[in-house]
């Protein structure tokens, strides 16, 4: 029997519509809407479009968003000068950092520069460190879609065993914290790991994200295992993710698909992040 598919389009339409009501409630209660600020610098063809879906999908479930678009010649002064005032504006509760940004701006300092309680992508050292220590306010988005997923494939994450291909800070790392926040038993994999196809094979629940094309094929998978795909590459032109999906449905228990499996899921999770943002800064901090 074919895997199930893990379709994040339709998952994030379910989590929407949860989303919307209680983004009225709050804006009814407070009388502002939650509020998201997305910075680009340069001109990344994928970021505009990540930005362009985040401002279509905040919409629909009442969340006002901005957006900043500044040139490639933006110095780290202006960009950090920006985030100072995004910072103080009490009407903007999340601000989102697209990246990547131009090489002669240092990601880490931007990152250092956003309040923790506006830090919607989940990225600011004191936001990690909550997620180690298992006090997470906002996580990584990604990370957040991951885990979603596969509550939604039924499994009991408790009981199960978790592989992780990608240690990035993006994905890897905060996954692997969600999982075993989860009581899941996680091994973090990487490039350097040997025999990676052994660990695979006895995961329950395999997590790739390492953008290299047909990583994980049929015969590294357990019967029934969950496996969701992070990674994205091109071949031939076309959009393909870390896992052979055709090959690997055939033994899986539960599958995303790439593209429209954890993509979807990352904004879903943006939007709910910033909801949790505006609450962080108009309720708990009173």
């Amino acid at each position: 029997m074919a895997a199930k598919i893990l379709d994040g389009n339709a998952l994030r339409q379910a989590r929407g519509i949860a989303l919307a009501s209680e983004v009225e409630a709050f804006t009814a209660k407070h009388g502002v809407a939650p509020c998201l600020a997305a910075i680009l610098v340069g001109d990344d063809p994928a970021s505009h479009s990540y930005v362009k879906s985040k401002a279509r999908d905040a919409g629909r479930v009442g969340i006002r968003s901005e957006t900043f678009h500044l040139p490639a010649s933006t110095t780290a002064g202006e960009l950090l000068a920006l985030i100072d005032d995004l910072n103080a504006r009490r009407d903007v509760h999340g601000i989102l950092q697209q990246i990547p940004v131009p090489p002669h701006i240092d990601p880490n300092l931007v990152f250092e520069r956003i309040r923790p309680d506006k830090d919607v992508d989940g990225l600011t050292p004191t936001n990690l460190g909550r997620l180690v220590l298992g006090r997470a306010r906002l996580a990584p988005c990604t990370p957040l879609g991951v885990v979603a997923l596969i509550d939604a494939a039924g499994v009991d994450i408790a009981k199960c065993e978790a592989v992780i291909i990608g240690r990035s800070t993006l994905v890897g790392k905060p996954a692997a914290l969600l999982l075993l926040h989860r009581h899941a038993t996680v091994t973090l994999c990487h490039s350097r790991t040997a025999g990676l196809a052994e660990h695979v094979r006895r995961a329950d629940i395999v997590v790739s994200a390492v953008g290299r094309a047909h990583l994980i094929r049929k015969e590294m998978v357990k019967p029934g295992a969950v496996v969701i795909d992070v990674g994205i590459s091109r071949v031939n032109g076309a959009v393909v993710g870390d896992v052979d999906f055709d090959g690997v449905r055939e033994v899986a228990g539960a599958i995303t698909p790439m593209p429209g499996g954890t993509g979807p899921m990352t904004r879903a999770m943006l939007l709910e992040n910033t909801l949790a943002a505006a609450r962080w800064q108009l309720e708990e901090a009173s």
